[in-house]
């Protein structure tokens, strides 16, 4: 299987790592050619020093044998167009995209790209973590 990662900052050199050694032909594309060295010396997988909305680096990459593509650049705007174009232009099978407003990532996942919004997992597990914390500790009145 091959999957296309756009973004090789923490999140996208972790997931390019986790699937290269779950046995993934990884291509990773990022801007900054120095962001290869968070690969590892045993990095696998290809490389392409580029923008993800570059269409001409997007076919360098692969994108047309991909079978999955994960966008996690620090930009949302980047990662949601991206995230279309494999989709509809490339007719990637499986998009997913990072995307840190929650409303925004509601919005698009409406329009069937699938999005991930760590902010909203953030709030989610906060938010469980405190009333777990409040429903274990009732206040006691003397």
């Amino acid at each position: 299987m091959k999957v296309i990662v756009v973004g090789c900052g923490r999140v996208g050199s972790r997931v390019s790592r986790q699937l290269d050694r779950a046995g993934w032909d990884v291509t990773v594309i990022d801007g900054n050619e120095e962001a290869l060295h968070r690969l590892g010396e045993d990095w696998r997988g290809g490389f392409v020093v580029g923008h993800g909305m570059d269409t001409e680096v997007l076919v360098e990459a692969g994108i047309e044998d991909a079978d999955a593509m994960v966008v996690a650049t620090n930009g949302d705007n980047t990662n949601l167009v991206v995230g279309q174009v494999a989709q509809k232009r490339f007719g990637v099978g499986t998009v997913i995209v990072r995307v840190l407003d929650p409303a925004r990532a509601e919005l698009y996942a409406t329009l069937g790209l699938r999005t991930v919004s760590p902010t909203s997992t953030a709030i989610s597990v906060l938010t469980e973590a405190v009333l777990a914390c409040s429903a274990k500790s009732a206040k006691v009145t003397a």
